[in-house]
């Protein structure tokens, strides 16, 4: 598995963006239903899902301009990423 280990170092730099990631790989979600389930303020849960959007980790999957209930999922390469922190025993 070939990973982008500067990649993998941002995503464990900070446990708020290793919980967000863990919460998507799982199934979509909302930043505050991942925030309730993962005991976080959404203040954090939103400003990790806004560093890992930038690096292509995870996707807004509704419209830019949907205001409630945006949805966020995992991509491909953050897919991938996670694969490598969890074989890799790094959280």
């Amino acid at each position: 598995m070939s990973a982008d280990w500067d990649e993998v170092s941002y995503v464990i730099s900070s446990s708020y963006r290793v919980k967000v990631l863990e919460r998507l790989a799982e199934s979509p979600a909302t930043p505050s239903r991942i925030a309730e389930e993962t005991d976080c303020p959404i203040a954090h849960i939103s400003r990790a899902l806004r560093g890992l959007r930038e690096r292509d980790l995870v996707d807004l999957l509704v419209s830019e301009e949907q205001q409630k209930g945006r949805v966020y999922g995992i991509t491909e390469q953050g897919e991938t990423i996670w694969g490598t922190i969890e074989a890799q025993n790094l959280v």
